[in-house]
Parts: structure tokens; C-alpha cells; sequence
């Protein structure tokens, strides 16, 4: 039994944000990651751009300089990890945490490693991990993907990109630029208004030029091994089709912060219950930081006004260690 002052449970940047805070006050801490430092940008395609830039992505004022004004995915990984590094913060990666059990005044925390006792807990894990599903025959397929990297396997195939979000756009655009012949299905009447505003313009010009096909206000009935079945307005479509790219969102893992006995909101934004001014849960110790504090709402929080949390947490902790 590993016993800590806080262990704090994600390595992404808000994680790492609270692991800057802890240090600072001299606390015995650890961060405990399943997968690699900062797993969700890692996870990010590689072209990818970030909307924000560089420094509303800073966490304690720790300069982050690009190239550009908007920073790309290995600029953030180097900085993220940079940070890490020069400041020797407390990491454990590639450890998946079982459970948190309030048990007195302590936590009891299990991983697939070992276990833990800590004072306090911070749960910073995102919602990368957990995609949301089309829920249709042939959903199961190989084909089937829900996540994107780059455009190259694409290369000379027919692909559906499902979704009209920041990564959709991406994904179509980079791979009709790759020698793909892409189809976007759309379930609202337009092109998200969130998607990046020097990108939008791009997409609705390749859709409208016909280089990009695009089925508006349609949803996907059925996924096949060599085509795709689409409910549209003029109703049902049948296309050829390779691969099928849904990027339709994700979610927190709420089934992990339920059994930790995290409570929610009572309708269908499923928000977990915290104090706002602290960040602390419905249970006395347990805080919440970054993106999972949004429930289904996942584009409520990001890095840039999310990495406040670590301060106000360590304010809170600070009072009583």
C-alpha cells in the first residue's frame, strides 16, 4: 500500500496542471495514467491544429511557443511533455485505475499494479476514450472506425466520413486531398458552426464544388462490407464504400466516476455534481478537474478555461493538509 497525499487520476494537461499545484505545496502526490502523457492528444490525428492558441493552452505560466499562432498536435505533446520532465513531476503511466473507495478519512485506490491511500483525489480523465455510437447493423465491421490518424490508407477508396465536427471536416478534407473519394453524412442541415473558422469555408467550397459529397439532414441506417445504406430527405441512398470514419463525438467514462459514487445531474446532459467554487465532488475529498466536469457536454470545457481547476483544487486541499 502506496500511501499519498493526493493522487490525481489522468496525465493530460489539466492532470498535469494539478501535479504543478501539488509540487508547489510540497505534497506527497502521484498521477496515475492508463495510457501515454497527455494520452488524448497523442490519440489526436497527426495534422492536427489546435483552435485555441498557443499560450491559452499554457499551464502555469509556463511559456508555450509554436511556430504558428495556433499550435499543432507534436507542438503540444513536446510542450506537455517538456513541462513534465523539467520539473520532475510524479507520473505513473501505462497503469489503469480499478476503483476509488472512500474508506474514513482516506481513499482507497486500486490499480491494475497496486494499491493506494490517499487523502484526496483528483479524477482529471477527459472523454477521448470513450466514443459515442452510431448504434446500426454492421456498426461492428472492421471497417468501421471511430477514431482518425492520417489520411494515407485511404488513399483511392471510398469513404464515408460520418459527423460535421472539427474532425470530420479535418478528416474529409485531408483525405480528399490524399486521392480518397470521400462522402460526408450529416445528420443536421449544415456544416457545424464550431468547426474552425479558416476551415469551414474550405469544406463548403469543396461540397459545393461537388468534390465532396455530402448528404444533409441524414443519418446512416445500415454499414455493409462493400457499401454504406443512408436515410436522407429523398430518402434512402445506397453508396459504395470501403471505410466508414465515425467521428461522432465521445464521452466521459461516467460508469468509472458512478462507481466511485460520483452523482449526476437528472437529465440527459448527465453533469457530475461538484461545488463550483472548489471543485469538489458530492464526496468530501474527491475533486473533479477539465473536461469530465462538462458531463455529455463535452465542449463546455477544454485546456484553455479549464486549467484554472488545479489552483482552485489545491486551494481547497491546502486547508485541509
Amino acid at each position: 500500500m502506496i500511501k499519498l497525499d493526493v493522487l490525481i487520476i489522468g496525465a493530460g494537461p489539466i492532470g498535469i496542471a494539478c501535479a504543478l499545484e501539488c509540487k508547489k505545496h510540497n505534497w506527497n502526490y502521484r498521477v496515475i495514467e492508463k495510457g501515454a502523457l497527455t494520452n488524448s492528444l497523442f490519440n489526436y490525428p497527426l495534422n492536427m491544429t489546435f483552435f485555441s492558441t498557443s499560450e491559452k493552452l499554457e499551464i502555469d505560466n509556463i511559456p508555450f511557443i509554436s511556430n504558428n499562432p495556433k499550435p499543432t498536435r507534436n507542438e503540444a505533446l513536446e510542450y506537455y511533455r517538456r513541462v513534465t520532465t523539467s520539473n520532475q513531476l510524479n507520473i505513473n503511466l501505462y497503469e489503469q485505475i480499478i476503483s476509488v473507495e472512500k474508506e474514513d478519512n482516506h481513499f482507497k485506490v486500486t490499480s491494475d499494479k497496486t494499491e493506494y491511500s490517499a487523502k484526496k483525489v483528483i479524477i482529471s480523465t477527459g472523454f477521448y476514450d470513450i466514443p459515442n455510437l452510431l448504434n446500426v447493423p454492421g456498426e461492428n465491421l472492421t471497417k468501421v472506425m471511430h477514431y482518425y490518424k492520417e489520411a494515407h490508407p485511404f488513399t483511392l477508396q471510398n469513404i464515408a466520413v460520418i459527423g460535421a465536427s472539427n474532425s470530420s471536416v479535418d478528416a474529409a478534407l485531408e483525405i480528399y486531398r490524399k486521392g480518397g473519394n470521400v462522402t460526408m453524412i450529416i445528420r443536421g442541415e449544415q456544416v457545424g458552426e464550431r468547426v474552425k473558422y479558416w476551415v469551414r469555408p474550405d469544406i463548403i467550397n469543396r461540397i459545393e464544388e461537388g468534390s465532396i459529397k455530402a448528404y444533409f439532414n441524414s443519418e446512416i441506417k445500415e454499414i455493409l462490407t462493400d457499401k454504406v445504406i443512408i436515410n436522407t430527405p429523398d430518402g434512402v441512398e445506397t453508396i459504395a464504400n470501403d471505410y466508414v470514419i465515425a467521428l461522432t463525438g465521445y464521452r466521459p467514462n461516467f460508469k468509472f466516476l458512478e462507481k466511485a459514487g460520483v452523482q449526476f445531474s437528472e437529465d440527459e446532459k448527465f453533469i457530475p455534481k461538484y461545488n463550483s467554487e472548489t471543485m469538489e465532488s458530492n464526496i468530501d475529498g474527491l475533486y473533479l478537474a477539465g473536461v469530465i466536469c462538462g458531463g455529455t457536454e463535452t465542449h463546455k470545457w477544454f485546456i484553455e478555461n479549464s486549467r484554472i481547476h488545479a489552483k482552485m483544487i489545491a486551494k481547497h486541499i491546502e486547508k485541509a493538509l
